[in-house]
Parts: C-alpha cells; sequence; structure tokens
C-alpha cells in the first residue's frame, strides 16, 4: 500500500493520521508495516482527505487523481 508514501508526501505523522481515523497512533503504524490489514472505512477516509482513489493507495493504480464522485440519492 502507498500509505505511508503518501503521508510522508504530505508531511504528515503517524500521529496526525491516526487521530484522522479515530485510531492509536500504534495501531496505525501496524497497518503501514502490514501487520493488520486496514479497515475499508478507514481506506475511504484516507482517499477522501488526500483526494485520490482507493485503488490508487491500494497500488491497484498509478493514476493519482480520484474517480468522479457518485451523488447520494435524493439529491
Amino acid at each position: 500500500m502507498r500509505i505511508r508514501d503518501i503521508r510522508e508526501d504530505n508531511n504528515l505523522s503517524q500521529k496526525q493520521i491516526a487521530k484522522l481515523l479515530g485510531i492509536q497512533q500504534n495501531s496505525y503504524s501496524q497497518i503501514e508495516n502490514g501487520i493488520n490489514n486496514i479497515q475499508t472505512d478507514h481506506l475511504i477516509k484516507l482517499a477522501l482527505f488526500y483526494n485520490t482513489s482507493t485503488d490508487y493507495l491500494l497500488e491497484l493504480t498509478n493514476e493519482t487523481k480520484p474517480y468522479p464522485r457518485n451523488k447520494k440519492r435524493g439529491e
């Protein structure tokens, strides 16, 4: 996953990202190091925060631009 690289590229600490996700810094560190898997809701939150796609974070594409967002029903 690219979550360490994109965090470092944005000059952010693990503690800052852990706070954004509502988890402890050591839990986030374990995700970055591949010890624990990232929860889907955390992955989505990171993609929105970094304005990229989950596919980019998961290294399924090299395209950093996010996909167009779906509008919620009823809007």
